[in-house]
């Protein structure tokens, strides 16, 4: 079997179709939230909190300054208001994972079985006891 007909076998095969949507569909939804966190959710947050904007919220290590050649040198910041935009976004993308699996798995319940039929020797005691009690 030649490299091209493996790949197209492979490529063929459900479960990489399957994974690429996947892939697809998640990208997107996650470009959905990024924009549902940063411009619907957090500035009314800000706003409740003294008109912050989360995303500029940094805590400053070293301020900016400049070297001696006069080029400047940035402020060395770490970035919690970004983080915490990122943190409600995983939250999001989580509770969301979790209804559609939840759905998933609703969708996939069995129905309860029927009990499977006696054995025929037991049917068969069960007529000899019937027919020698009357």
């Amino acid at each position: 079997m030649g490299m091209i007909s493996e790949f197209k076998e492979f490529i063929a095969r459900g479960n990489v179709v399957d994974l690429a949507v996947g892939v697809v569909i998640g990208a997107a939804f996650g470009k959905i939230v990024t924009t549902l966190v940063d411009k619907i959710i957090m500035p009314p947050i800000g706003l409740l909190v003294g008109s912050v904007d989360f995303s500029k919220l940094v805590w400053t290590l070293k301020e900016a300054s400049l070297d001696a050649a006069g080029k400047e040198i940035p402020a060395v910041v770490i970035g919690i208001g970004e983080f915490i935009n990122t943190l409600i976004q995983f939250v999001i993308v989580a509770f969301a994972i979790f209804l559609l699996v939840k759905a998933v798995n609703r969708l996939h319940k069995k129905a309860p079985e029927a009990p499977a039929a006696p054995p025929e020797d037991v049917l068969l005691l069960r007529e000899i006891r019937d027919s020698l009690k009357k």
